[in-house]
């Protein structure tokens, strides 16, 4: 009997996506499948970036194809397509930039801008193309952590180009005031800097642009909810009391400008000595888990308390930079691709899709 594209469905359907936990043909990821004789043909499309993950699902795809009898050649090609996701009501995407994700937090000091400047990096691991933007307009800290500096070039006089490090595009209030000064600027007016900052940049192509947030619920926080459009914000927190009294105060503040959360991270988790091995929970055990399951959000992991995470972001190479195939990397990139799958199954930005109609009166 001659092989049917519905047998070749059949077979490839016993295959699971390890991150959305359905199979490729049900997930309709399954594409331009070609059969001639023995020769096999298909290509699989994922909505997330993936670079680490192919050669594995190809190997488990070709085996599945040829469970099949008078299957002799299989060819897959597998490849990622990372699309705008919908945003708050009223606010229109922003030129150049798929998806922006707020890596936020109520309280400052619980390593925030260290997380996300790894899992902007995680994420350009995967092969998406990512941007930085660090929003925290009186401590900026992305001039630093990715070792960049200097005033951002023009083109046109009208639009920055971001920096570029690690192959990440980035822009900060720090490329355009002195490192020394201070920013006594008031609420209403760091807001409009930092609107300036994210819409007059010429982002190029982005898959998502992270935004580092400052800490809190003020005014700059209002601003990027209510005005920027925002695919999800992602939590950070330490497992303290304190810390998780002011991480579901921002939860609330994204939550009432329809923004949904992504998830929780749980930063300083625990700390192993470097010495004996020991771990203690200094901020203590779980909080940020617990949090996560009574608020039914997703809870993304936990990162360890560790000396090297501070001094590589220190250094202008974070960890994922510093040491891609480490313990602590291999955390940042499994959180980021939770992110990047939990964005993949929202609802889509449907805005540029949809014909413009023109209504006259002939007489």
């Amino acid at each position: 009997m001659a092989l049917t594209e519905q047998d070749l469905l059949a077979a490839l359907a016993s295959v699971t996506d390890p991150h959305t936990g359905k199979d490729f043909v049900s997930a309709r990821a399954v594409r331009n499948v070609q059969i001639n004789g023995g020769d096999v043909a298909f290509d699989v499309e994922l909505g997330y970036p993936a670079k680490s993950l192919i050669p594995e699902l190809r190997s488990q795809l070709v085996a599945a194809a040829r469970t099949l009898p008078g299957v002799a050649n299989v060819s897959v090609n597998i490849a990622s397509k990372i699309t705008a996701h919908a945003v708050q009501r009223g606010v229109q995407l922003l030129p150049g930039v798929k998806n922006i994700i707020a890596v936020a937090s109520g309280k400052g000091g619980v390593g925030k801008s260290t997380t996300a400047v790894n899992l902007a990096l995680a994420l350009s691991a995967e092969g998406a193309r990512v941007g930085l933007l660090d929003a925290d307009v009186y401590g900026p800290s992305m001039p630093t952590m990715t070792r960049t500096s200097g005033k951002p070039d023009s083109v046109d006089g009208k639009l920055m180009e971001p920096k570029v490090s690690m192959g990440l595009q980035i822009n900060s209030i720090g490329f355009l005031v002195d490192e020394a000064q201070a920013m006594i600027w008031r609420g209403p007016m760091a807001s409009q800097a930092l609107e300036q900052l994210i819409t007059q940049t010429r982002w190029d192509n982005l898959d998502y642009l992270i935004v580092d947030m400052p800490p809190g619920t003020g005014d700059i926080q209002l601003t990027m909810a209510q005005k920027v459009p925002l695919t999800g914000a992602v939590i950070v927190t330490t497992p303290q009391d304190i810390a998780l009294i002011d991480a579901k105060k921002g939860i609330t503040m994204f939550q009432k400008v329809s923004v949904p959360i992504i998830g929780l991270v749980e930063n300083m988790a625990v700390h192993v000595c470097s010495h004996c091995g020991h771990a203690e929970h200094i901020f203590g055990a779980e909080g940020g888990k617990k949090m996560a399951e009574s608020l039914g959000l997703k809870y993304l992991g936990a990162l360890p308390l560790k000396m090297s995470i501070r001094e590589q972001a220190d250094s202008g190479q974070p960890t994922v930079a510093a040491e891609p195939d480490s313990e602590v990397a291999g955390l940042y990139k499994d959180i980021a691709r939770q992110v990047a799958v939990t964005i993949a199954q929202q609802s889509k930005d449907f805005s540029s899709k949809f014909p413009t109609i023109t209504i006259s009166r002939k007489s």
